[in-house]
């Protein structure tokens, strides 16, 4: 998968489960860090995840998807109709991180 293409750009992520709350930490090393109060069980921490990110973007929860690691920290997470430059371009607009 090509992390460019405009029908569903990929972001790699670190995650932090079990958190004290849900936070886009930042940008480290080209990797989105990312908090959330889920635990890594039965998938709940990737729903958290997906959710999170559907909530910051502004996009449906389904056009979130983990397609790679999803029983570890890293992840690969594709937004349906986005590139990575758009995903990285918004949070940073919106003051939620810099890289």
């Amino acid at each position: 998968m090509r992390p460019d293409r405009a029908d569903g750009g990929a972001v790699r992520l670190r995650v932090q489960p079990r958190a004290a709350r849900d936070a886009i930490v930042g940008w480290r090393e080209g990797v989105l860090r990312v908090s959330v109060t889920a635990p890594p069980v039965d998938g709940e921490a990737n729903h958290a995840v997906s959710a999170l990110l559907a909530r910051v973007l502004g996009v449906r929860p389904s056009a979130v998807a983990v397609v790679a690691g999803a029983r570890g920290r890293d992840k690969l997470v594709r937004i349906d109709g986005w590139t990575a430059e758009q995903v990285r371009a918004r949070l940073e607009g919106a003051g939620r991180c810099r890289p």
